[in-house]
């Protein structure tokens, strides 16, 4: 029996002749702990380029004429009654 194999039995997997250890290099390339673009892309999601602003901004008057709206149609189902709506139409009708 060569003396490698009885080696390689008690120690498990073969070692690399250069020192490199692969399952420790795929445990390296996760996720990185620090990202050196983090403080340079933080800008585009805070302050006027938030989600809210860009939507807000993408529509700039529909805050004021939905309530413009909604008080026309409180204003014209209240204060604008037709007089005859039920009546028939007949002679009567003008």
């Amino acid at each position: 029996m060569y003396p490698t194999r009885i080696l390689r039995a008690q120690g498990g997997p073969k070692r690399s002749i250069t020192g490199f250890d692969i399952r420790k290099f795929a445990a390296a390339t996760g996720v990185p702990r620090y990202d050196p673009w983090e403080r340079a892309e933080a800008w585009r999601y805070t302050g006027p380029f938030s989600r809210w602003q860009r939507f807000s901004r993408a529509f700039p008057g529909l805050g004021i004429a939905t309530v413009a709206f909604a008080v026309y149609l409180g204003y014209e189902q209240y204060f604008l009654q037709d007089e005859h709506h039920g009546d028939a139409h007949g002679e009567e009708h003008h």
